[in-house]
């Protein structure tokens, strides 16, 4: 089964950094995408931002020239490097692999990792 795992969340003030990293226990070439979501309380969980096998990525406009999406494929890790944090970007931030082209195919979560943003 496959297994991901995030890390990195915590506490920072506004206009801050974070990485989060997210560990895959496969080869990661075998996702079609991987991508990071957030849900903040009282929310529906979001994309955040979303990196294709072919290296194309996709971001929030809440997010753009503040996120980053990265991979190391050597070491199965996804990362997300947060600058400029805001207090709205508070919220449990999600790892996500998707196999396969059809609406259907498998997709994999990990549990999430809390990131708070103090204003």
């Amino acid at each position: 089964q496959v297994q991901l795992v995030e890390s990195g969340g915590g506490l920072v003030q506004a206009g801050g950094s974070l990485r989060l990293s997210c560990a895959a226990s496969t080869n990661i070439f075998r996702f079609t995408s991987m991508a990071w979501y957030r849900q903040a309380p009282g929310n529906q969980r979001e994309l955040v931002a979303a990196l294709t096998r072919g290296g194309s990525t996709n971001y929030a406009d809440s997010v753009k020239g503040r996120f980053t999406i990265s991979r190391n494929t050597a070491n199965n890790q996804v990362y997300l490097q947060m600058d400029s944090l805001k207090p709205e970007d508070t919220a449990v931030y999600y790892c996500k692999a998707r196999e396969g082209v059809a609406v259907e195919s498998p997709v994999y979560w990990g549990q999430g990792t809390q990131v708070t943003v103090s204003s």
